[in-house]
């Protein structure tokens, strides 16, 4: 069973993405074995949330069982959020220069739903000093901090920061994550605590599978990593959807 966190689909308008499609990364997650990725479309992410969000469930509806909805929020559209049928809710901090603890995302922890949002270290918009935050504010909401920080010099401390906030989970994708870094972070905050992501198609789904899938963990923290983990936050929160997985 293995399960991606953190997944897009669509175009960049800074950064090459040569396979945009849902066709190319299903092709992909078959070539690997991967199960499911959860996408939020990239149009969603910068100029529209609500068109972005139609295409990612469109997407979804295309090819099904393999996509799990992370909607994607924008504070300053004001987008409505579907309360079913999505694995649940992502920000973007830094596009939206908006804090994540910030009360225009209410609307989102309102919702109850997981919540993916990008994790920058030393951001002033979604620093992981902001999940501690929010962790404590509402306890009762999945969070999943992404990229763990982003930068290196921030890993160990952005598990340090949310040890003690059992909702908040370190989802391990971007360029600058190594299969060492992986074990150090599943060793410092309990490998029960950390999720799988590849940032496809973003980055490369190969890439973001291979450093897992040699990183030296165990075999038994290894499946947590690729997919127990996130399966028991989305089972918890009642939104895998039926026939996703056994």
């Amino acid at each position: 069973m293995i399960l991606d966190a953190h997944g897009h689909l669509g175009p960049w308008p800074d950064f090459l993405i040569p396979d945009q499609s849902a066709e190319g990364m299903v092709a992909l997650m078959d070539r690997l074995g991967v199960d499911a990725v959860g996408i939020s479309h990239l149009v969603a992410v910068g100029a529209g949330a609500e068109e972005g969000n139609r295409l990612a469930f469109a997407a979804a509806e295309r090819h099904p069982g393999r996509f799990g909805v992370w909607q994607v929020y924008n504070p300053h559209q004001r987008n409505p959020l579907a309360a079913s049928g999505v694995w649940g809710v992502k920000l973007h901090p830094d596009v939206h220069r908006c804090a994540l603890d910030d009360p225009r995302y209410d609307p989102v922890w309102e919702l109850g739903l997981p919540v993916l949002a990008h994790g920058q270290t030393d951001s002033p918009w979604s620093d992981p000093e902001r999940f501690v935050t929010v962790a404590r504010r509402h306890p009762q909401v999945p969070l999943l901090l992404g990229h763990a920080g982003l930068w290196p010099h921030g890993f160990a401390r952005a598990a340090a920061l949310v040890r003690d906030h059992p909702n908040v989970h370190l989802e391990i994708c971007g360029s600058r994550m190594t299969g060492r870094w992986v074990a150090r972070l599943a060793a410092a905050i309990g490998a029960d605590r950390v999720v799988y992501g590849s940032d496809a198609c973003f980055l490369d789904l190969r890439i973001g599978f291979g450093r897992v899938a040699l990183a030296p963990l165990t075999d038994a923290d290894r499946a947590l990593v690729l997919g127990g983990n996130l399966a028991r936050v989305l089972r918890a929160a009642g939104v895998l959807p039926e026939g996703h997985l056994p």
